[in-house]
């Protein structure tokens, strides 16, 4: 395999910033050694919460198990119903199942990508319990409606920001508007670990407290377990190494809104780029642009020593997991799937090397 001259993401280059302080913090934490459920987590919780405004969070193992619990919290009946957008990563219609539950997909704006609030109503029946908005590629949905629609039917909405730290929409950030928000801070995210972990907002005291118990086997109290419960508790050294990054997070997503304007008032009009509109605030997670060429832009770019992926190949509907939904047709999806591309945008990028992306690509056949 050959070395990119501009990978789409290098995750040693982007830590090595703050290389210093993991390696005293890991230092710390072997001198400490306290591994499980510390003082760092709960610091990290508090730190995290004030970042939001916020006053419960919960930190858990990955993004997966934040859906899950969040889920689980709601004690909704088997077979109740779970809207969702039917272009989001499957692990968020991975979490619906494993609570038994069924998810509903409502096709996305093909502007925005983000679940379409004309679409939902209608999707609504008498086993509709939830809203699973997904906050895709760093732009939040437009939750305006989508909260009006959720009140009207007495449904709870679980946000999916696993791509949103630090997103705004209205001036109001991902993961505060719904009952709960859901983060994975898995290595590539804008807040990213050195491995998986994962957080809950929540808005309750009631919910705070189960969470806590959900996550640590059903147990309030060691070796008592009141309700049944999982294993997914953030790691204390993660917690650590989230710590540091997190005071970081505004600069790491102004520096990726730096590089996305560089695509934006730089490539051509064949390519179709992000939509800005006045009450988004987009932290460019990803960076995707459309074009119904792709795949020859994506070797194209690849022989130029560009390194490209895509988010993502296949619609959840149409994976080999769900093959009772295989025949499922949403075409919008499947648009956005077939033609999707992200582009370099990250902490370790500069805008020297993003120009030189533009450059490339605006000299595409």
């Amino acid at each position: 395999m050959s070395l990119m001259k501009i990978p789409y993401e290098n995750l040693k280059t982007l830590n090595r910033s703050f290389e210093d302080e993991l390696k005293k913090r890991f230092s710390d934490f072997l001198d400490k050694g306290w591994y499980i459920l510390g003082d760092e987590v709960s610091m990290f919780e508090k730190e995290f919460a004030d970042f939001h405004q916020e006053q419960f969070v919960v930190g858990v193992a990955n993004g997966l198990d934040a859906l899950i619990l969040s889920l689980k919290c709601c004690n909704f009946q088997d077979g109740d119903e779970v809207i969702v957008p039917s272009n989001t990563y499957i692990a968020t219609i991975l979490a619906i199942l494993h609570c038994n539950l069924v998810p509903v997909f409502v096709e996305p704006d093909i502007c925005t990508y983000n679940i379409d609030p004309k679409k939902i109503e209608a999707a609504i029946t008498k086993k509709t319990v939830a809203i699973m908005p997904v906050h895709l590629y760093g732009q939040c949905c437009d939750m305006n409606p989508i909260l009006l629609i959720a009140r009207s039917h007495n449904l709870k909405i679980i946000e999916d920001c696993a791509q949103a730290h630090g997103a705004t929409y209205k001036g109001k950030m991902a993961g505060t508007f719904g009952d709960f928000g859901a983060f994975s801070f898995y290595p590539t995210k804008n807040l990213g670990a050195l491995g998986d972990a994962g957080a809950i907002i929540c808005k309750s005291s009631q919910d705070y407290e189960k969470l806590r118990q959900l996550r640590n086997y059903g147990s309030e109290k060691k070796y008592h377990n009141g309700i049944i419960g999982f294993n997914s508790r953030l790691d204390e050294i993660q917690a650590s190494f989230l710590r540091i990054k997190l005071p970081y997070l505004n600069r790491i997503n102004e520096h990726k809104q730096k590089l996305a304007m560089i695509y934006l008032e730089n490539l051509d009009k064949s390519y179709i780029k992000p939509v800005v509109a006045e009450d988004f605030g987009n932290v460019y997670h990803i960076f995707n642009i459309r074009h119904s060429e792709r795949d020859r832009i994506k070797a194209y770019l690849q022989d130029a020593g560009i390194g490209t992926e895509i988010h993502y190949p296949v619609a959840p509907h149409k994976q080999e997991a769900l093959k009772t939904m295989n025949n499922l047709h949403f075409p919008i999806s499947s648009e956005i799937h077939a033609t999707t591309l992200s582009l370099p945008c990250s902490f370790a990028h500069d805008p020297e090397q993003i120009y030189r992306v533009v450059d490339v690509l605006n000299k595409f056949v």
